[in-house]
């Protein structure tokens, strides 16, 4: 724990969500963790307990654990790589759709029970059968309590992978946040990759649309899901930028901010993740190269280029050239990182 956090707060990382669960930590780890970073000076950790809900009694235990939610590897079904990713059709390499966790029901009354204990819900869902489920779950759960309740509460959804035009449409309607990794497309995607090989070329490029999320209005923050794949928020915003399916990438402008303001906005938090008054004093300074303000991407947003416009600018973050560099952390006003000899 210790090392995970000195090497989040090198890498400029201020807050971390954990997303721990019984079927891949415990209770002692989260609650330890989560005391560990209180107590001593390096990036905060927002808790996240992954069993599910059916009653008040059950969001207080969760609470109880220093948890903000029921929510994060709470599993919908697998992954791609070991073939289990709950899909609509078969695998290209094997016989079979994968395996389902939850169904429409079970998703159902755990979001409901969340919504009115007031406790934030949320899966792990990458298959397109398991992402239908997670919707059609949360449109029964909105019939029962009330769209306007789902929307405020704010659930999640870890990964997002094979979303369909529907379930997109689905994620904007119930003000779902997609909790995403860029890095998976980076190393996973293109027309040779282990995507293209589990479900065919066809397939595999319309995963992990974030330009069709954003024009459909819908919450979108990005992670790293470590140790998956790394704690690197710079190769992070260049994976969502230069995805390896154009279409879906997104601009750099808008990558940045759902590295920062997104991963806030996702935990219930509209005050933090921007340097302005009030807002909670976490800043990184990094050496970089020069600033270029990048030109407008017209499938996501417009914005001047023109330097009397003020628009702030961002690294160059072309593949090829060198990323930023952190020389210093700091979270709450308080130096949690400073690069030696720097």
């Amino acid at each position: 724990q210790a090392a995970a956090l000195a090497h989040a707060a090198s890498r400029g990382i201020g807050t971390l969500h954990e997303c721990a669960g019984p079927e891949i930590s415990s209770e002692d780890d989260l609650t330890a963790l989560l005391a560990r970073a209180a107590r001593e000076a390096g990036p905060r950790v927002v808790g996240y307990w992954a069993e599910t809900v059916t009653s008040a009694k059950d969001a207080d235990r969760i609470r109880a654990l220093g948890a903000i939610g029921a929510a994060g590897d709470l599993f919908a079904d697998g992954s791609l790589g070991s073939h289990t990713a709950h899909l609509h059709a078969p695998y290209a390499d094997a016989g079979h759709t994968g395996t389902a966790h939850l169904d429409a029901d079970a998703v159902a009354a755990h979001v409901a029970a969340c919504t009115e204990a007031g406790l934030q819900a949320g899966f792990h869902a990458i298959g397109d059968a398991a992402l239908t489920a997670v919707t059609d779950g949360v449109r029964t759960a909105a019939d029962r309590v009330g769209l306007g309740r789902i929307r405020a509460a704010r659930h999640r959804v870890e990964h997002a992978e094979m979303l369909t035009e529907a379930t997109v449409a689905a994620f904007a309607e119930f003000a779902l946040t997609a909790s995403v990794q860029p890095a998976f497309d980076a190393a996973w995607g293109g027309e040779d990759g282990m995507y293209a090989t589990r479900l065919g070329a066809e397939r595999a490029r319309t995963l992990n649309p974030y330009a069709a999320l954003l024009r459909a209005g819908v919450p979108l923050a990005l992670g790293s899901d470590s140790p998956v794949t790394p704690l690197d928020p710079w190769g992070t915003v260049r994976a969502a930028v230069f995805h390896r399916t154009r279409e879906h990438g997104i601009s750099a402008r808008a990558a940045f901010t759902a590295h920062t303001r997104g991963g806030w906005r996702a935990i219930g938090r509209d005050d933090a993740g921007v340097l302005v008054p009030g807002a909670p004093a976490d800043y990184a300074v990094w050496r970089t190269g020069d600033l270029v303000v990048q030109a407008p991407d017209e499938r996501v947003e417009r914005w001047s280029t023109d330097p009397r416009s003020g628009t702030p600018g961002l690294p160059d973050l072309t593949p090829g050239r060198e990323l930023p560099g952190c020389l210093w952390t700091v979270v709450g006003g308080r130096t949690v990182y400073g690069r030696p000899n720097e």
